[in-house]
């Protein structure tokens, strides 16, 4: 009798254990306009930037450069095309910051990179690397706006 009750409450479980099989949560419309492939994930471009070989000492050109690197970002975010800008905290690579573009290729990126102020000045270098990640990444940005209270 044991055995049986056993059996029949492992009976469910049997048919979640196969290999392949698809979640029910799954929306096709959803997956399809974020550009999903069958593992939720696309294509997107990874960007490291460290310190430049710039040395600007004026404090209001700097200051300047730093404002429209800024805007730069804000824009971009609101043209679709950035989804993930962060600083680092002082490290000895002299990473200063990250980041994650929806451009399809290093050029495309490039090009968005070449109209940062910072980037033009020599302040920051950029490295681009092609990057594979959750298609869903861009849906944090409405939520973001939420628990945001001061912008810069």
């Amino acid at each position: 009798m044991l055995r049986l009750l056993f059996f029949l409450a492992m009976l469910p479980l049997a048919g979640s254990a196969q290999t392949g099989s698809q979640d029910t949560s799954y929306r096709k419309s959803l997956a399809d306009s974020l550009g999903a492939d069958a593992y939720g994930m696309r294509a997107y471009q990874f960007v490291l930037l460290k310190t430049g070989d710039s040395l600007i000492t004026d404090k209001e050109k700097l200051s300047a450069l730093f404002k429209g690197h800024m805007e730069n970002i804000d824009k971009l975010v609101t043209a679709n095309k950035l989804i993930i800008a962060g600083p680092f905290a002082k490290n000895p690579e002299q990473y200063r910051g990250l980041f994650i573009f929806t451009t399809q290729n290093k050029e495309e990126t490039l090009a968005l990179l070449e109209a940062d102020p910072a980037i033009k000045a020599g302040l920051l270098k950029a490295s681009i690397y092609s990057w594979y990640g959750s298609a869903a990444l861009p849906m944090y940005l409405p939520f973001h706006k939420q628990v945001q209270k001061n912008k810069h």
